[in-house]
């Protein structure tokens, strides 16, 4: 069975490699880190997902359009934001989870864990 495969927007490289680290180190598969949504949205395009951790304000702008385009098809997303509250996120993207940085390493796998599971 092959691990999940779970991309990544980050453009901040310090939170990128921790997260990377994160989720690596539990064994899954991570394509990214993406500095802007282009990228992100390339990546996509070429291979889905099966979850997606995207910080909210990326180089290129907010992450919006890209959440919406991976919720159309089904893949969960992770949002992981140091400027927007939860109730925002929950606003546009009822089913998403949403964390506030910095998170702990232990707490980015449990909603790992939990969207990969829902």
């Amino acid at each position: 069975m092959s691990q999940p495969r779970i991309l990544v927007a980050e453009d901040e490289a310090i939170v990128a490699c921790d997260l990377i680290d994160t989720v690596e180190e539990a064994g899954f598969v991570v394509e990214g880190p993406h500095r802007d949504i282009s990228s992100a949205m390339l990546a996509f395009q070429k291979t889905k997902p099966d979850l997606a951790i995207l910080d909210i304000k990326l180089d290129d702008g907010v992450v919006y359009p890209l959440a919406q385009k991976l919720a159309e098809e089904d893949v969960p997303i992770i949002f992981h934001s140091g400027q927007y509250s939860q109730d925002e996120v929950a606003s546009q993207f009822p089913d998403a989870h949403a964390l506030a940085k910095p998170c702990p390493p232990a707490a980015v796998l449990d909603a790992v864990n939990q969207a990969l599971a829902s």
